[in-house]
Order: C-alpha cells, then structure tokens, then sequence
C-alpha cells in the first residue's frame, strides 16, 4: 500500500514507520548513520547513470562498427544480433559483445516426452541404465518449475535411430520459443605476455579496494 508522501518539517526526520520525529531526540549515531547512508546511495545513483550511459553509448558503438566493417566487403546484415570479439591493434585488450536468449518450450516438450517415454519402456531391457539417467535428468524441474532448456536440447546430440526418438527430437526443436534476450559487455586485458585476459570489472563486487 503506497503512503501520501509527507512533508517533512524544519526540525524533524521522518522514520521507517513515516513518523515525524524531532532531531533533538534522535540519537547522534542515528543522525550519523543517515548521512552515511544518503551519501552512499546519491555517488550510487550517479555511478548508475555513468554505467547506464556507457553500456549505451558502448553497444551503439561496437554496432556501428560492425555495420563499418561490414560495409567494406558491401555486405548488409540483418540486425544488431551476434556475439563479436574486438581486439585492440597491439592484442592487449579485448572487447566482447554477447547476447544472450533466453528459451522456453512448449506444448510440444511434453509429445516429445511422451515419445522418450515410450522408447525408455521399449528399450528397458537392452538399454544402458546411463541412458535413463540423462533423460530423467533432462526433464527434471528446478525450483521455480523450469525446465534446463541446455539439457533437453542436449538430447539431440544423441544418435538413436528409433524413429520414434527422432520424432521427439524434431519435436523438441519445434517447441523451443524465444521469449527475450539480454546483452553483455565484457571488457578484458591480457595477462603480461601470455594468452590469458582478466576482465577489467564493471560491477562493484568485482572491483579490488
């Protein structure tokens, strides 16, 4: 339930509970602990902005040009799709673009499982016991109920020859849907002379203090 915002008047904080309570009566920790705490979060603010800005302004770039590079062979692409690796001239950076889809399947997932089922039941007595566990674990539920899209797909890879186990596989292609994407950018530097990058952090976790 969303509260009137109230005006606060000269002398007084208004607490968690939206009480109005005099300064004079807070505790100096208290006070202290606020200012501490409203600072904080305003450089928070700021330093978002600055990151969303710069995701922004970094994604149109590296778009613009993938769309330059592509110009010079007279090729048009289709979109701002795709993952792209950039690397600066003398190797010591790497810039990576990546996006990422998200997938859900539908109805047609549980025709495909009805199929497996079917082959596991016929294949009970020649089939190796490994087989049972990766489907069983394919089709298993997480705790929100989802299914892990990467191990159902990774069912396809298998090469059975049952015709019914093919129809399942088509039908698991045909049910993926792509429901959303999110894009990363991720910036690294190579380790002295070596192979190796390390990402230069973009998320406060990750940065050393």
């Amino acid at each position: 339930m969303n509260q009137t915002a109230l005006t606060v008047p000269p002398g007084y904080r208004q607490d968690a509970a939206g009480r109005l309570i005099p300064v004079e009566t807070i505790k100096p920790i208290d006070l202290a602990r606020d200012e501490l705490v409203q600072e904080i979060v305003a450089a928070a603010r700021v330093l978002n902005g600055q990151m969303a800005a710069f995701k922004a302004r970094t994604f149109a770039d590296i778009a613009a040009f993938v769309q330059l590079s592509a110009e010079q062979y007279q090729a048009k692409l289709g979109g701002k799709k795709g993952n792209v690796t950039l690397f600066s001239f003398d190797g010591k950076y790497k810039i990576q673009r990546a996006i990422a889809e998200y997938i859900v399947f539908d109805e047609r997932l549980q025709a495909a499982k009805a199929l497996i089922d079917e082959c596991i039941t016929d294949w009970t007595q020649g089939s190796r016991p490994e087989l049972h566990v990766l489907v069983n674990d394919a089709f298993q539920v997480d705790k929100e109920g989802n299914i892990n899209t990467g191990r159902v797909l990774g069912l396809r890879r298998l090469e059975i020859s049952d015709s019914r186990w093919r129809e399942a596989m088509r039908a698991i292609g045909e049910a993926v849907q792509v429901v959303g994407s999110k894009s990363y950018v991720r910036v690294y530097e190579r380790v002295g002379d070596s192979d190796e990058y390390k990402p230069i952090a973009l998320d406060v976790a990750g940065v050393a203090v």
